[in-house]
């Protein structure tokens, strides 16, 4: 069958690329450059006829135009995703249209290319998503993130993410495990193979910043003595992780915001810039909503790193992992010489409040382990009393300020909904506040109700 209007070149056994764009010089660029690496593609100039090709053809990469004269390229996005397709997908959009960008990211697509498009990035766009793990071969080994159902609901989205390149905020508490997330997201898909940066951004004085992140030429200031390599260089082909994010100033928010949309660093005492092929994951333990509201952090670089929020919820809602957990720290602390727990012991780890979460509990085992003696571990050994049992205010001890209140804070949302029978716009009224501000508290908080 063949589809008409439609340019079909490259036939054979080459892995085959779908490409869709109305202006045919473009598709003429873009299919010499996919020839010269071997590729098959076929072109198409509308979304009907990119639809019709798709339910014909098996392709391993779609490449397509914004704005099409019969629709928008986001019609196609959201066609593989709702058919189940592990094809990936990958929009060109207008120069400087970000909205677009993002748009799309959050409707499925693997990656963006802007216009004009750079045949070096469509190249490394096209290498990045042909080597994407097919849904075989998906499982890189066992992900332990536990088995209650919050947890179960992280790792499906890590997979699903694992195939993307658009950004990704993880937020959490302290300890909650999300660099873990970031390198099993990085472990998962097309770049596991290169490197994995993780980087501190509350460590870096800030006077350090830009030569950190971007890299120096020798001379470009006092005790320049050579060329060197940033943050961004060092990941190249891979995952830059910048954890507490937050904690950026706001000029090194601006630099990293076009290093981000154009893909592209500039190193200190450098007049050209360089592109680089990395992929942003980001995290912090504060509310990044409330940094922008408090004017600390640009609205801008919120929207441009929150394409996708993976939440990691904190041990004590889901206190059914710790069994789990702590079999398998105890293995990677003790190997098969492994102490067991009395049942005291796994009594009061179940009611403590572990404000440091799956950090704190990996140190009081690791503090349990050196001072136990024989092969079991006793209540005194984890070292809790101090910090178990409600305080005289109400709260718990060794629970943050932030923890308590959100706490009161979705006990009292629980409980006007449950009073209105789910009713949103009642529950508002019950607790004396707006429908968009119950909303805004349902979203900060990780309420799904």
């Amino acid at each position: 069958m063949s589809v008409p209007g439609v340019e079909r070149r490259g036939r054979g056994a080459l892995s085959r690329v779908l490409v869709v764009d109305d202006e045919a010089d473009i598709r003429e660029l873009i299919d010499l450059t996919l020839a010269r690496m071997g590729l098959a593609a076929d072109c198409a100039g509308t979304v009907a006829e990119a639809l019709a090709l798709l339910r014909e053809q098996r392709y391993q990469l779609c490449l397509t135009d914004m704005r099409l004269p019969d629709g928008e390229g986001l019609e196609i996005v959201r066609y593989l995703n709702e058919s189940g397709s592990d094809v990936p997908v990958a929009v060109i959009t207008a120069y400087g249209s970000a909205e677009n960008a993002v748009a799309a990211l959050k409707a499925g697509a693997f990656d963006y290319l802007a216009k004009p498009v750079s045949l070096e990035q469509l190249r490394t766009l096209v290498k990045s998503a042909l080597r994407l793990p097919s849904e075989a071969r998906c499982a890189a080994g066992p992900l332990v993130v536990g088995e209650s159902p919050a947890m179960q609901q992280v790792a499906a989205l890590i997979d699903k993410l694992a195939r993307s390149q658009a950004p990704i905020y993880i937020s959490g508490e302290s300890g909650s495990g999300k660099e873990l997330a970031a390198r099993q997201i990085h472990a998962r898909g097309p770049r596991a193979a290169a490197p994995f940066v993780p980087v501190n951004c509350g460590a870096i004085p800030e006077n350090l910043m830009e030569s950190e992140f971007f890299g120096y030429r020798k001379g470009a200031f006092t005790g320049a003595d050579s060329d060197r390599e940033g943050f961004f260089q060092a990941a190249q082909g891979g995952t830059l992780f910048l954890d507490e994010v937050a904690d950026l100033p706001l000029p090194m928010q601006v630099k990293l915001l076009r290093a981000i949309q154009e893909k592209k660093v500039r190193k200190v005492g450098c007049t050209a810039e360089e592109p680089v092929d990395v992929r942003i994951i980001c995290a912090t333990h504060k509310n990044l909503r409330e940094c922008v509201e408090a004017g600390s952090f640009r609205q801008d670089l919120y929207y441009r790193l929150n394409v996708i929020e993976l939440r990691i919820p904190p041990l004590r809602e889901r206190r059914e992992d710790i069994p789990g957990l702590v079999r398998a720290m105890l293995a990677r602390i003790c190997g098969e010489s492994a102490p067991t727990l009395t049942p005291a012991a796994w009594e009061a780890l179940a009611h403590y409040p572990f404000p440091g979460n799956v950090r704190e509990l990996e140190n009081i085992l690791e503090r349990a382990t050196a001072l136990c003696s024989g092969a079991c571990i006793d209540v005194a050994d984890l070292q809790l009393a101090a910090e178990e049992g409600p305080d005289p205010q109400g709260g718990r001890v060794g629970e943050s300020l932030d923890d308590y209140l959100n706490r009161l804070e979705r006990q009292a949302i629980l409980a006007a909904l449950e009073q209105t029978g789910g009713n949103r716009t009642a529950a508002a009224r019950v607790l004396g506040i707006s429908f968009r501000s119950l909303r805004y508290r349902l979203d900060r908080l990780g309420m799904e109700v």
